[in-house]
């Protein structure tokens, strides 16, 4: 999870770096486009078989709603500061703890609760900039939209990750995005520069190791515990921002941040032990027999 918040660092500078000449159906399109050429070599290996899957609805449901949420998302971090943008995307969060526990029944405890809660206060800080802004109303309810979208596509990818392999998660869901995005991207359609074409391509493989890395550790571990660890990344953009693009984060926001990330590493922590201790108990218990 770690690995896939700094990929996805690298994914949202690019885009930011691309700009609105490249607009956001167009800019996904091709960063699925560079996904599916990344990716084949192991389908080709693999074959039709990567492929087999008893569940292909909710793979066509969980790539269309991905889809549409990354070109939401896309749309939010063109427009707004790299930090907002983050901030936003985590609002996340309030949906997959519920959805975990209604779709994947997995465990919800007062400690996983009150981090989650913890951690959108922090959001809300940093949500303390000047959001009557006419020009941020749009790109802030589009990042709203994706972090709603976001939350059904985590959750319904930790269900699959229980029967099906990382290849097929991925090949279904370069394949089925990169159809998904090619029809709104025909409507505002450019060819890059070579600059741009090589900040595409950057694009599309840090998104891809972005999507292998979070599909590991939807595999590892519980949705609903993993999910808060994925805050690391709000530090990255407040980061990134202020070197490249000189966005200036208010004491507000590194405030929020600084909660964000504390209630990550709570969980982590939390986790990890409860962990061991299940290891140490099932150990006696082993001695004892």
């Amino acid at each position: 999870m770690l690995a896939s918040a700094v990929f996805f660092t690298a994914m949202i500078t690019f885009i930011k770096i691309l700009g609105t000449e490249f607009p956001a159906p167009l800019q996904v399109f091709y960063r699925q486009a560079a996904a599916l050429v990344f990716l084949s070599p192991w389908i080709v290996r693999q074959g039709i078989r990567v492929f087999a899957t008893t569940r292909p609805l909710m793979l066509v449901f969980r790539s269309s709603g991905g889809t549409l949420g990354l070109m939401l998302a896309n749309y939010a971090y063109q427009q707004l500061p790299l930090a907002v943008a983050n901030a936003l995307s985590f609002t996340r969060a309030l949906w997959i703890a519920p959805l975990a526990l209604l779709l994947l029944g997995e465990r919800l405890d007062a400690a996983r609760l009150g981090a989650t809660i913890v951690g959108f206060g922090g959001i809300l800080m940093i949500l303390g900039w000047d959001l009557q802004q006419p020009s941020a109303l749009w790109p802030s309810l589009a990042g709203l939209g994706s972090a709603f979208l976001f939350a059904f596509t985590i959750t319904g990818g930790k269900v699959m990750t229980r029967d099906h392999s990382l290849m097929t998660l991925m090949a279904w869901a370069t394949v089925l995005g990169t159809m998904f995005a090619l029809p709104p991207s025909l409507y505002v359609w450019r060819w890059p520069t070579a600059t741009q074409f090589i900040l595409l391509v950057l694009m599309g493989l840090a998104a891809t190791l972005n999507q292998a890395c979070f599909f590991k550790g939807l595999q590892r571990g519980d949705a609903s515990a993993i999910a808060p660890v994925d805050y690391v990344r709000l530090v990255l953009a407040i980061i990134v921002g202020f070197f490249l693009f000189s966005e200036v984060p208010s004491w507000t926001s590194l405030a929020g941040a600084a909660i964000v990330v504390g209630s990550a590493l709570f969980l982590a922590w939390r986790e990890h032990s409860i962990g061991v201790r299940a290891a140490e108990a099932a150990e006696a218990e082993a001695t004892s027999l």
